[in-house]
């Protein structure tokens, strides 16, 4: 179910690296965050205990995942998980990688600036979405199946 006056119901909400029937992550536009990632839920959900159990380790699962591809391609000092929608209240998780030159570092990304932060040097944009979306869809691609001795010897 969607809701027609939601922004991430009617939109990606971001350059779209993975996707499948329950999520979508997307790389959001913020200049000062390369790298920065959103596990959007496809379907109008407020909070995480809305969802049954099974679809919230799923929900997880994309989370680590873009965590997981976050450090392998960008190596940052930490990473930050926050699921606010308080501005829109549609879940999602951003998922941001931070260094200690970043702008705010060691504030929150939505906080005041550090007289220190400055950008720091990440792949160019089309690598950056290129790499994130490789580590992305390997992490999460559907384990194989595996036959049974039964199955083997039934052949």
């Amino acid at each position: 179910m969607n809701k027609p006056d939601c922004p991430l119901c009617l939109a990606d909400g971001g350059a779209v690296l993975w996707r499948d029937a329950a999520c979508r992550v997307v790389l959001a536009d913020e200049p000062d965050y390369p790298g920065f990632l959103r596990v959007i839920l496809n379907t109008h959900v407020k909070e995480m205990t809305d969802l049954p159990p099974i679809e919230q380790a799923a929900v997880m699962r994309v989370v680590f995942a873009a965590e997981a591809a976050l450090r392998e391609v960008m190596q940052p000092d930490k990473i930050n998980l926050a699921s606010l929608g308080n501005v829109v209240p549609h879940l999602h998780w951003h998922v941001i990688p931070r260094f200690a030159d970043d702008p705010h570092f060691p504030n929150p990304v939505w906080g005041q600036k550090s007289a220190h932060g400055k950008r720091h040097a990440v792949p160019q944009a089309e690598a950056l979405r290129a790499q994130l979306a490789q580590s992305l869809t390997r992490r999460l691609a559907p384990a194989p199946e595996t036959e049974s001795p039964s199955q083997k010897a039934a052949q």
